[in-house]
């Protein structure tokens, strides 16, 4: 009996001991978590464990075009950095060799070079390779340069733009004969006072207000008794285009205007820049109705045959590498004129003088000037171009020349400063022209020795030119002087392309003196009337020789 309680006893205490050990298992981690907390995880399963991992697969995350992008980006950069380095070892192998063309050229004087500014090292740390470091700061200063240049360039640009503004139509107009407009621009005495009369053609980018841009006052025209008329070419400002330009049509174009405007006797002509090319024309093709020509920095073709290798070489080399293409261009390919055309004065914006010409006003002349001379600067210019009141009047020139919007005339006009004129400047030197030899002139040898007449243009030829002139360059007026002996060249020290000719009445004054003489005022109704060749008949007060 004792025996059975016993074993009955101990039973009971094994049971409650086992449950109560099932309880603090099941409550606490088991004992292979405890030691999963001490070791690594194996991998081994073990039989019975109810934490199995579920081993069947799972679908990749779906890959964005982003990381397309960047995996893409990174296998770019790697085949870069490894063309990089193949490139470099070809260039070590082939052109840095000891035995290289460019090695022994320039070994000796890189390393002259490098001793010179050896001195420099002393500022870097002494773990640093000295070219590696000055090369990473010459890289650092140009980036910083460059990046301070385009946001200066960005400033400026941005606080000095003005648009172009169109202005109403209200120009005095004629009807040439072949039912085209000529728009034309009076200044000066009236047609019954004046004493003498000048007409103007203008020049590139330029119109009948070319007046304005000289800045000639009325009351000193009064004072000659000139009355001045300035035109529209064809195509510019409110003048009508011409189908088929060229500088016959433009001297007949003069002609019609001058007997539209009841032009008594014979005019001047004034020809400023390029606007002396159809000054030009006048004198080949209408002579007769010309009294004198005043040129103003006249501009010639820069390809004319007739150049020495010394004229053309003076007369390229000062101007700007944008300049040479647009004449290159003139010449070859016009069409390309009209895409560079609209990104600069067509554009609808005002610019500055000097990009819209592709000029430089500032750079130094001196191979056109004489040994004695001290070389002048382009100074003058760039001050002058630079004020208030030549911009204003530059600008209302400028808006009034592209008025139309149309590229055709800019391109008409450029193609005819460097194509065939149809006649060459030789033709107007005054030259004796007698008959030729053969049967009839010894028939005409019986009756009386034959008559030689003189050829060219006989009237007078003035012509002003700055030696510190960038745009049209003095050796373009020591050709003229060459080839046309007889005219009369005023060379002027220390001026340039604008300063002597615009906004300076003493200088206005000293150019009308040259033609016209003393100052007479204009015509009175005691005064006698003109002849047709523009010289007053006699009793009446006789101009005074010209001042030269």
């Amino acid at each position: 009996m004792r025996v059975n309680i016993r074993i009955r006893s101990v039973s009971s205490c094994l049971y409650t001991y086992v449950f109560m050990a099932v309880s603090a298992e099941m409550e606490s981690n088991s004992w292979r978590d405890d030691l999963a907390s001490f070791v690594e995880d194996t991998g081994i399963i073990f039989p019975g464990d109810s934490t199995t991992p579920d081993l069947s697969p799972k679908p990749a995350p779906a890959e964005t075009l982003k990381d397309q992008i960047k995996g893409f980006a990174a296998a770019w950069g790697e085949l870069a950095v490894e063309l990089g380095r193949g490139f470099r070892d070809v260039v070590q192998q082939t052109i840095l060799t000891d035995d290289s063309y460019i090695v022994k050229k320039t070994k000796a004087p890189l390393a002259d070079l490098s001793h010179k500014f050896r001195f420099l090292n002393d500022f870097l740390p002494e773990d640093r390779d000295p070219l590696h470091v000055w090369l990473v700061i010459l890289f650092v200063c140009m980036l910083a340069l460059a990046v301070l240049s385009v946001s200066s360039k960005h400033e400026s640009a941005v606080s000095s733009v003005k648009k172009v503004c169109l202005h109403p139509p209200g120009a005095e107009r004629i009807l040439l004969p072949d039912n085209r407009y000529l728009a034309y621009h009076e200044f000066g005495v009236t047609a019954d006072e004046a004493r003498h009369s000048l007409i103007v053609p203008h020049g590139f980018l330029s119109s009948r207000f070319i007046t304005g841009t000289l800045g000639i006052k009325a009351s000193l025209l009064k004072e000659f008794g000139v009355r001045l008329i300035s035109y529209d070419l064809p195509g510019f400002g409110e003048s009508d285009p011409h189908p088929d330009r060229n500088l016959n049509s433009s001297a007949q174009d003069l002609s019609h205007l001058a007997e539209s405007l009841g032009v008594k006797g014979k005019f001047w002509v004034l020809g400023y820049s390029t606007g002396s090319l159809h000054a030009w024309a006048a004198l080949k093709y209408i002579p007769n109705k010309v009294a004198g020509a005043t040129m103003l920095a006249p501009l010639v073709n820069p390809y004319d045959s007739s150049m020495t290798k010394e004229e053309i070489s003076k007369t390229w080399e000062n101007w700007t590498r944008r300049r040479r293409m647009l004449f290159y261009l003139a010449r070859r390919f016009p069409k390309f004129l009209g895409h560079l055309y609209h990104r600069t004065f067509l554009s609808g914006k005002h610019g500055q003088l000097e990009k819209w010409l592709s000029l430089s006003l500032e750079k130094k002349v001196v191979s056109s000037l004489p040994s004695n001379v001290h070389p002048p600067n382009g100074k003058p210019d760039k001050d002058l171009v630079e004020t208030s009141a030549f911009e204003e009047i530059w600008h209302r020139d400028v808006e009034e020349s592209v008025r139309q919007g149309n590229q055709k005339p800019f391109v008409e006009e450029a193609v005819l400063q460097v194509s065939d004129w149809g006649f060459s400047l030789v033709d107007l030197q005054v030259q004796r022209k007698c008959p030729r030899k053969g049967i009839f002139s010894w028939l005409q040898f019986m009756y009386g020795p034959p008559e030689c007449q003189l050829a060219g243009y006989l009237g007078p030829v003035h012509i002003w030119q700055g030696l510190a002139d960038m745009v049209v360059p003095p050796s373009m007026t020591d050709f003229i002087a060459r080839i046309l002996p007889s005219a009369i060249v005023h060379r002027l020290e220390e001026e340039g392309h604008f300063s002597y000719f615009s906004l300076c009445d003493e200088c206005h004054r000293n150019i009308l003196a040259a033609i016209f003489g003393k100052p007479q005022g204009p015509l009175s109704s005691v005064d006698n009337t003109l002849t047709e060749d523009g010289v007053q008949e006699e009793g009446s007060a006789q101009a005074e020789p010209a001042i030269i």
